[in-house]
């Protein structure tokens, strides 16, 4: 075979496999399924989970007063000054069986570990530019299908806790706004880490946060972008486009939340999987 036609027939290959591990992806996320061994829980339970360890890591590390206006985690710093806290809280949380724990103490428990894991994921490979670099099984699109921490000795991926637990198990759309990707595109990770005193209340300013900053709702010359999250999950906003404008609505300020219910023409999507990492130094990330 001539060596050009060959090179090229190896170049479609990876292009048609890179294709087809973003298709399943994107396909799977569409799909919010419960594993059953999750959906248990005691509602006479008075135990609360100790979150007070990835606040204070929260407090040392995520920088909120950025220009873009998106929080940036300091990887770098955290790196720097060791994890141990980090893998502490993470294995402290795993060690707990959240069937145990009442329904209102579950959503803060999986939202908070899903954030802490996704961290964890991004030291264990840093630097890197964007979480898509990181490989993932055959097949997948980046690391989200991994194994990722075992919790009452069940081995979970990211995936597994949104989709198979968290989306499924609460069925609230605010979710979106709480679990990180440890992306700019992505909705910022909170200052505050969720409890079931404040879940509520944080899931609702994230969605305001979200939908009132460019990279969530914008109009560009009157045509309308919204972030790529909203086509990916469009199904848990509404059941067809007018009404997932109406929720957006819901959050929005004023003249945005009008624009949005009288909007009738055609939506771009688009998202920005570059790490949310921040540098106190220029160039000390590595990258």
């Amino acid at each position: 075979m001539n060596k050009k036609i060959f090179w090229f027939v190896v170049a479609l290959l990876v292009v048609a496999l890179a294709l087809i591990g973003y298709w399943l992806l994107f396909a799977d996320r569409n799909e919010a399924e419960l594993d059953a061994r999750w959906a248990g829980s005691v509602e006479t339970s008075d135990q609360i989970v100790d979150h007070s360890l990835w606040q204070t890591i929260l407090d040392d590390y995520l920088v909120t007063d950025t220009d873009s206006g998106v929080n940036l985690f300091d990887y770098a710093g955290l790196l720097d000054d060791g994890r141990e806290s980090l893998d502490r809280y993470i294995n402290d949380l795993s060690s707990i069986d959240p069937l145990l724990l009442s329904r209102v103490e579950q959503k803060p428990y999986w939202i908070n570990l899903y954030n802490a894991v996704t961290v964890a994921l991004i030291l264990d490979n840093y630097p890197l530019a964007s979480i898509t670099e990181i490989k993932g099984k055959v097949g997948s699109f980046g690391p989200w299908d991994n194994d990722s921490v075992a919790v009452n000795n069940i081995a979970l991926s990211l995936n597994d806790i949104e989709h198979r637990i968290i989306r499924p198990l609460f069925n609230d759309y605010r979710i979106h706004f709480a679990v990180n990707c440890a992306s700019i595109g992505c909705p910022s990770l909170s200052a505050d880490v969720f409890t079931s005193a404040n879940t509520d209340q944080l899931l609702d300013a994230a969605a305001a946060a979200f939908v009132n900053h460019p990279r969530g709702v914008n109009f560009s010359d009157s045509r309308l972008q919204l972030s790529s999250l909203f086509d990916w999950y469009a199904n848990d906003f509404g059941a067809n486009h007018t009404q997932l404008l109406q929720t957006l609505s819901q959050h929005a300020k004023a003249e945005t939340s009008r624009a949005l219910k009288q909007y009738t023409g055609s939506t771009d999507y688009r998202y920005d999987w570059s790490l949310n990492g921040y540098c106190s130094v220029e160039d000390e990330c590595g990258l």
